[in-house]
């Protein structure tokens, strides 16, 4: 009897400790679901974060620039891609701790199938009397065999089983521990980061729109002014037309009479008038240079309007990048608590 409460003893540390290790692994195989799942959802916002890089690079002109939003990207990037290499080595441990539970496990397991033999045994030993039917003589019974160990070792056997139960019980706390702190404090970086991004881009947008904005005003003055310019030079043209024909009826007149004999070469009232008409060719030849001025000044203003329409569509390809390509894509991405 004292022997089989011995047995009931030690059997009922095992179930014990078998029952700790049991709970621990089924604990540690959550968190390792937790691993794989945060794992996955880490591939697309990084897929994101370097599609929003190479996205940026189609930007032109002086928009093409490696402003706060392409930094921010590159530490969501960098960021992302130390969590994955974290998750990554963590879920190797959890599997390596989970391999050691499942061994401490079947240590425990083939220890307690013995002590169940043995039990059963030893109750049915305690239960043979002399006048137990078929009872018999065993030969050799006494002999004792080299495969017997001594009551020590036996105890010892199970305290081993028992420590390393233990020690693997441990390492599971401490391992899960560990673990529910990385998910959680690596679920806040990814959101944090995000953020950052998220605030840099619509800072980004609101200042390239209101450059756009600025630009087309002043696209609207230009044209204006293109405009006004456009009608001045039509009505120098018609006055010069206008004049053309008159003047040089004037100065053909005006030679004829050059050529009067003697006396008659005289400073007339006719002569004075035709003087005064060949005067408007000095007027004619400042018109002219008035028309070149302003059509000098329409080629610089269609320039600049060439030059603002430019800018203007560099800013609407910067927009189209980074409202309706990169921001867009970004809306799809939800970071929830791993």
């Amino acid at each position: 009897e004292q022997r089989q409460e011995e047995i009931k003893f030690w059997k009922q540390e095992l179930d014990n400790k078998l029952e700790q290790i049991v709970h621990e692994t089924e604990v540690l195989l959550t968190f390792k679901t937790r691993l794989e799942k945060s794992l996955e959802s880490c591939k697309e916002p990084l897929v994101i974060a370097q599609k929003c890089l190479l996205n940026r690079q189609m930007r032109t002109g002086i928009d093409l620039v490696h402003d706060e939003v392409d930094q921010e990207l590159v530490k969501e990037a960098e960021v992302l891609q130390g969590v994955i290499a974290l998750l990554g080595r963590t879920l190797e441990q959890t599997n390596e701790q989970i391999r050691l539970n499942r061994s401490a496990k079947y240590s425990l397991e083939m220890d307690l199938e013995d002590k169940f033999t043995a039990l059963m045994i030893d109750d049915y030993c305690a239960s043979l009397a002399s006048n137990t039917p078929g009872i018999r003589y065993a030969d050799n019974a006494v002999k004792v065999e080299r495969k017997f160990i001594s009551s020590e070792d036996w105890i010892g056997f199970s305290n081993i089983n028992i420590d390393k139960a233990d020690k693997q019980r441990n390492n599971s706390l401490a391992l899960s521990a560990l673990i529910n702190g990385i998910l959680s404090q690596t679920a806040n970086d990814i959101r944090k980061q995000r953020e950052m991004v998220n605030v840099a881009l619509r800072n980004r947008v609101k200042e390239v729109k209101d450059a756009k904005r600025k630009l087309e005003t002043l696209l609207a003055m230009v044209m204006d002014e293109t405009a006004s310019q456009e009608k001045n030079i039509a009505a120098l043209k018609q006055a010069i037309a206008d004049q053309e024909e008159p003047v040089q009826v004037a100065q053909a007149r005006l030679g004829a009479r050059n050529h009067r004999p003697n006396v008659e070469l005289c400073y007339d009232t006719v002569h004075c008038r035709l003087i005064s008409e060949v005067q408007e060719i000095t007027k004619n030849i400042q018109r002219q240079d008035t028309l070149a001025q302003a059509e000098t000044e329409r080629k610089g203003l269609s320039h600049r309007q060439l030059s603002l329409e430019e800018e203007i569509q560099v800013k609407e390809n910067t927009l189209h990048i980074d409202e309706v390509l990169c921001m867009q894509m970004r809306e799809r991405v939800h970071i929830n608590n791993f």
